[in-house]
């Protein structure tokens, strides 16, 4: 293998590495990415061996808190009607990501942050996400879920239980500031019912059959009230 110099990794190798890092943290789902994976994972293999891992990981680091600094002011500017749609596209636009970039940067991975670091590379980037996005929107965001929430239909089932899903992954213990929104999509977040809460459960559950039925859901489709009771119990 031939030598690689700092003045080689910075003019050839890093370059490249850039150019498909921006692809793969702007692609949309579906997208083609006109990148060789192979050549990418050769190049980071490559500066590897030639004891460039503290540099890439530096610039890698670098360039991901860049980009997730543009995505969180991009969300800032969005009005409030748009502003859950827009985060879950970043969240999941982030996730997808991470699912192309860690294999490529294995090497280093393994080599470098894994023994060096003592740390994991997707972890570190998840962390980023948290630290420069999440952070800084959960405190408007978590509202608007709530809001969401009371609001049948206001947004997709899907786009909810993304957005509380991934919540969760990031920072656990943000369960805190809404427990009953995470219980919903969390399994065992909440204590077990009680027999007490049973009325109140069966009360809340006929509330949302009226909402579904004011939304055009036949009273066929609606739970009994007994029926309730039971799933409660359950």
């Amino acid at each position: 293998m031939n030598v690689i110099t700092i003045e080689d990794y910075k003019s050839t190798y890093w370059p490249k590495l850039d150019s498909a890092i921006d692809q793969l943290l702007t692609q949309s789902p579906g997208d083609y990415i006109p990148i060789s994976y192979e050549q990418i994972y050769s190049c980071v293999y490559k500066c590897v061996c030639q004891q460039h891992s503290e540099q890439m990981y530096s610039d890698l680091i670098k360039k991901i808190t860049n980009h997730l600094e543009r995505v969180s002011k991009e969300l800032q500017a969005s009005p409030p009607d748009l502003y859950i749609e827009r985060f879950n596209v970043a969240l999941g636009q982030y996730m997808g990501a991470l699912q192309s970039i860690v294999p490529l940067f294995i090497y280093m991975n393994k080599f470098y942050i894994e023994t060096k670091l003592n740390r994991d590379l997707k972890d570190d980037l998840i962390k980023l996400f948290t630290e420069h996005v999440a952070e800084k929107h959960i405190y408007n965001l978590m509202p608007l879920l709530l809001e969401a929430q009371s609001t049948p239909f206001q947004i997709t089932p899907s786009t909810m239980a993304n957005i509380v899903k991934g919540l969760y992954t990031l920072r656990p213990e943000w369960v805190q500031m809404a427990p009953a929104l995470f219980s919903k999509f969390i399994p065992n977040i909440l204590p077990p019912a009680v027999e007490s809460e049973l009325q109140e459960y069966a009360a809340q559950d006929q509330k949302l059959q009226r909402e579904l039925m004011q939304n055009g859901f036949t009273r066929s489709a609606a739970l009994s009230p007994q029926q309730c009771a039971t799933f409660a119990v359950v």
